[in-house]
């Protein structure tokens, strides 16, 4: 599917309530118990006739689908929630590879972000407040790349690298645990609340 062709068929979705649209689209907000975090990014792609996708290539081939949440402050107005998962971070991968053939570029080059108002817990009524195209290029292209590359010198210069990654690094992209609890070994490329209010906001 071309992305016009997705942001015109997502943007039907604006003001939808989300959980009404896992039900329809057989999405499970909780599996074992516990809240499945990719809830909302599924129901997307079930929308669009996708196969439900966590691999390092785009969704679509040339574009990627994600998904943000904005909170309601008590003053009324919107901000970011949290920041967004963009793919893992694997060490021999990126010593391999400069920003321009990463995996962390070829996420963001081309990409479509939904965004939908949560409320205080997963349980609260979340709605589709727009969707957002977004090409990773100019300035953004240069400090994400910039970002990528502290990541990257980090891990060629240093034997334990890995292990001194930390969500404090990067302008726009931080390098952070992924997974459950504190004791997660995993990370993956965030991207900050900052880059997000640019791009959505």
């Amino acid at each position: 599917m071309e992305r016009t062709e997705a942001v015109a068929k997502l943007n039907n979705l604006l003001g939808k309530e989300l959980h009404d649209l896992a039900k329809k689209f057989n999405i499970e907000v909780y599996k074992n118990g516990k809240v499945n975090k990719g809830w909302a990014g599924h129901v997307f792609e079930r929308y669009l006739e996708l196969p439900l996708n966590s691999a390092q290539s785009p969704n679509f081939g040339s574009w990627e689908l994600k998904s943000v949440p904005l909170k309601r402050l008590k003053n009324g107005q919107l901000t970011i929630k949290e920041t967004m998962a963009i793919t893992m971070i694997d060490p021999v991968n990126v010593m391999q590879k400069e920003f321009k053939d990463s995996h962390l570029l070829s996420k963001l080059k081309k990409a479509v972000i939904v965004v939908r108002v949560v409320g205080d817990n997963v349980d609260e009524p979340s709605f589709i407040h727009s969707v957002v195209e977004f090409d990773l290029k100019d300035e953004n292209y240069k400090i994400v790349e910039n970002d990528y590359n502290i990541v990257r010198n980090v891990l060629l210069n240093n034997e334990n690298g890995f292990n001194l990654l930390t969500g404090k690094m990067g302008e726009y992209i931080q390098p952070r645990t992924k997974g459950s609890g504190h004791g997660s070994i995993s990370r993956a490329f965030y991207a900050k609340k900052a880059f997000l209010k640019k791009i959505i906001m």
